[in-house]
């Protein structure tokens, strides 16, 4: 499967839609004041850079963001399309996204994700990668609904 990734819009009608699915993936898996996953308002902030997934016709598989940090930056964002799951998306999309935080030379890439069974693949792809559970990082605090990761680019 063709798979290309670039920089894209999340207010694209198609990308609102899989925000939103995202959202309520979270909000139904996690505890309300633990779901720190991103709406589109928040998606078009200057510190982060947005992502979108697309096979050759144009039609969205995942999306990813990177959001930068006092040191280093935070993976969001990451979401595979229910039928794209499975294909590959998300590993190109993390792949993407840690070769874009190589490239503007941050030291560490950061990212928080569930701690619930409902998180288990995405912890798994996470940690295949090299990312390795830490503590809470800039702006989050502990909590048994999270889990953090970090992995080391230097």
């Amino acid at each position: 499967m063709e798979i290309e990734i670039a920089v894209d819009s999340p207010e694209r009608e198609d990308v609102r839609a899989l925000i939103a699915e995202h959202l309520t993936d979270m909000y139904a898996s996690s505890p309300a004041c633990s779901v720190h996953a991103l709406d589109v308002s928040a998606l078009v902030d200057p510190a982060i850079t947005f992502w979108t997934a697309r096979d050759a016709d144009g039609v969205l598989l995942g999306t990813v963001a990177l959001k930068r940090l006092t040191v280093g930056g935070e993976l969001k964002s990451m979401r595979t399309s229910h039928a794209a799951r499975g294909r590959g998306v998300g590993r190109a999309l993390l792949e993407h996204a840690i070769a874009e935080a190589v490239g503007r030379g941050w030291p560490v890439l950061w990212l928080e994700t569930g701690s619930q069974d409902f998180f288990v693949p995405a912890r798994s792809l996470y940690a295949s990668r090299g990312f390795v559970e830490c503590g809470a990082f800039e702006g989050y605090a502990e909590d048994p609904a999270s889990t953090f990761m970090r992995l080391p680019l230097r």
